[in-house]
C-alpha cells in the first residue's frame, strides 16, 4: 500500500499557513479576507493594517529559513527584489514557494487573482481587483475638475535616493491616471543630471521604508536642480513610501495623493 504524505492525502487536507514574505502580498491576503491561515509575515509589514501581532521573519533579500520553517507553513510567498542566497534556502525546504514580480498595475491585478486562487478566496480577489478599478477611476474623474493643464504636468518621482532610483512603472501608471507624466524612465537608475534635463513641473519622494519621512529639503538644496521648474516653484512633495511601493490595495492611497500633491502644485503657480 502507498501512503501518501500527510499534506498531499486526499481525505485530510491540511491547512493553508501562509508567510509573507512582502507587504504587498501581506496587503492583498489581509484585504481578501486572509486571517488564521496568514501565520508570518515580513518585518517590513508592519505598517500594514491589520497585520496585529504575527510573528516577522526575514525578507526575500535576507532571510533566516529556521525562523520561517519553526511556522510550519504551506506557502511561503514573496516578492522582488530576490536575493539569490535567500530564494536558494527557501527552495531547499518543502514548503510552496510563490514569487511575484510585478511591474504594470494589470500584473498587481493578476497577483491578487493569483493569490485569491492560492487561498481559496477567488470572489473576495476579484471584488478586490473591481473595487481598486471603481477607485482609480473616481480619482481620474477627479482629476479632469482639480487639474487644468494645456499639456500634461512633466513629473519625477522618486523611489530612493542614493543611488538615484525613479518610481516603479505602476507609479507613472498612475501619473497617467490624473493626466500627468513621469519625466524620467520609471524604476530606474538616474543621475541628477538626467533629472535636471527632464525639467519636471513637479518632485514626488516616496522614498523605500522611508514612510512620509522622505526630506524635501535634499531636493530643493540640490545644486544640480537649481534651475529645474519643480525646485524654482518649489513643487516639492513627500507622499508615504508604501503608498507608492506596495503594489496592492495601498496604490488606491498612492493615486489620491498624487493628486492631491499635483493639485497643491497648481495652486503655487
Amino acid at each position: 500500500m502507498h501512503i501518501l504524505p500527510a499534506r498531499q492525502h486526499p481525505f485530510r487536507p491540511v491547512p493553508l499557513r501562509i508567510v509573507s514574505l512582502a507587504p504587498s502580498v501581506t496587503s492583498i491576503l489581509l484585504s481578501i479576507g486572509v486571517g488564521r491561515e496568514l501565520v508570518g509575515v515580513s518585518k517590513w509589514c508592519r505598517h500594514v493594517a491589520r497585520v496585529g501581532s504575527r510573528p516577522t521573519v526575514g525578507d526575500c533579500w535576507k532571510l533566516d529559513v529556521d525562523e520561517v520553517t519553526r511556522l510550519r507553513p504551506t506557502h511561503v510567498i514573496g516578492s522582488v527584489p530576490f536575493a539569490t542566497e535567500a530564494v536558494e534556502k527557501i527552495l531547499r525546504q518543502p514548503f510552496i514557494f510563490l514569487a511575484l514580480n510585478p511591474r504594470k498595475l494589470a500584473d498587481v491585478e493578476t497577483d491578487i487573482l493569483t493569490l485569491g486562487r492560492v487561498a481559496a478566496k477567488v470572489p473576495q480577489s476579484r471584488l478586490l481587483v473591481a473595487r481598486m478599478r471603481s477607485a482609480f477611476e473616481r480619482v481620474t474623474a477627479r482629476s479632469g475638475t482639480l487639474l487644468r493643464h494645456s499639456s500634461p504636468l512633466r513629473v519625477y518621482s522618486e523611489a530612493w535616493p542614493k543611488p538615484r532610483i525613479s518610481s516603479p512603472p505602476w507609479v507613472a501608471e498612475l501619473l497617467e491616471l490624473v493626466g500627468a507624466e513621469m519625466c524620467v524612465p520609471a524604476g530606474s537608475r538616474v543621475t541628477d543630471a538626467e533629472v535636471a534635463a527632464a525639467s519636471p513641473d513637479v518632485i514626488l519622494l516616496a522614498w523605500t521604508t522611508a514612510n512620509s519621512r522622505s526630506r524635501i529639503s535634499t531636493a530643493l538644496e540640490n545644486p544640480g536642480w537649481r534651475r529645474v521648474p519643480a525646485i524654482l516653484n518649489r513643487r516639492v512633495f513627500a507622499i508615504r513610501d508604501e503608498w507608492l511601493n506596495t503594489p496592492g490595495p495601498p496604490l488606491v492611497h498612492g493615486a489620491r495623493a498624487i493628486l492631491q500633491s499635483l493639485t497643491a502644485s497648481t495652486e503655487r503657480s
